[in-house]
């Protein structure tokens, strides 16, 4: 029996809805995807290229923000999300949906609870599930995030305002694994956090999904970090996907300009040397072609004097002749 995908998109149009003064705003046009259970996706884009969009849809932060203006919905095409369809889902269904699925906003680290601790913040989840749920176990499992975040065990004691904005962030992703989501998605889950460590912390989020066999949707403009442990990247450029596969075959085959941008600054000495090459295959071809031209040219001269010459010989002849005659006469 076929295991089902964590998510399906099917050409899927997101639209946000006008407000006040705003006109309705398609973010994004056609999208199609598929996450298997233990696979890990990067979603690859600009800033408004339509990510964050459709990270807020498959979440369904959307459809619980569906009664405040300017939410974002789905307006053509499929989204399916653990069997769930989320294109018009009733809100009497998010609770057991967002069970299964972690979110971590682009903004979560600025927006936790301030007088909480590390220790307290990540295990809250598992208490909102389960006011039972033994407190020293869920302090082991809390801790164990933490330490694989990378992140001093003594954080756990201490509270967001001494944490810097990178060590925050990791904070909220830990908050987002507590509970062992089927499918998490994660926006900009490196926003601030320190480049030499942003690469490890990707590494964490993939590793702890694929160990339980659940899927993960990486939104990042950060194609370094996301390189050496996702297993595909969609690339989308103004709510249109541009590049689908894995990221050395979208790199390697650059067919859309925003791609190739990308490609230029991951892979940049090995495509100038690739452009380099082609340039000097082009300039072979010219330089061919102009030695065929020069040798046409001094195939046409030497016909054109062989020409004229075997002429003047024929009229040598003939007047040679015309004298002979005339002489014998």
């Amino acid at each position: 029996m076929a295991t089902r995908n964590v998510l399906t998109a099917s050409d899927v149009t997101i639209e946000y809805p006008s407000h006040s003064v705003s006109a309705a705003h398609t973010a994004v046009k056609g999208f199609t995807l598929t996450i298997e259970p233990g696979e890990i996706v990067g979603l690859v884009g600009s800033s408004g290229s339509g990510k964050s969009t459709i990270a807020q849809v498959a979440s369904g932060q959307a459809a619980i923000r569906a009664s405040k203006d300017g939410s974002p919905r789905i307006i053509g095409g499929s989204l399916e999300v653990l069997g769930y369809e989320m294109r018009g889902i009733r809100r009497s269904k998010l609770n057991t949906f967002t069970l299964g699925v972690g979110y971590v906003a682009q903004d979560a680290g600025s927006n936790l609870t301030s007088n909480m601790t590390v220790a307290e913040l990540v295990a809250e989840p598992l208490f909102l599930r389960d006011k039972r749920y033994d407190r020293r176990e869920a302090g082991l499992k809390a801790a164990t995030l933490v330490d694989a975040l990378l992140l001093p065990v003594g954080t756990m004691l201490k509270q967001p305002h001494e944490l810097s904005s990178g060590q925050r962030q990791r904070v909220a992703i830990a908050r987002g694994l507590i509970l062992d989501p089927v499918l998490l998605i994660a926006d900009e889950p490196t926003a601030g956090v320190d480049v030499s460590v942003r690469g490890a912390v990707i590494d964490v989020i993939a590793g702890v999904q694929r160990a339980r066999g659940a899927g993960a949707l990486i939104v990042s403009h950060d194609l370094d970090a996301l390189r050496r442990t996702v297993d595909r990247i969609a690339v989308i450029h103004e709510g249109v996907v541009v590049g689908l596969g894995t990221i050395d075959e979208v790199l390697g085959d650059p067919r859309h300009p925003y791609v190739r941008s990308l490609a230029r600054e991951v892979l940049g000495e090995e495509l100038e040397d690739d452009d380099e090459f082609e340039d000097d295959e082009a300039e072979d071809d010219e330089a061919e072609d102009e030695f065929e031209e020069e040798l046409a040219d001094e195939r046409e001269d030497r016909l054109d004097r062989e020409a004229d010459s075997a002429a003047g010989g024929a009229a040598e002849t003939v007047s040679g002749t015309e004298l002979d005659e005339e002489t014998a006469r």
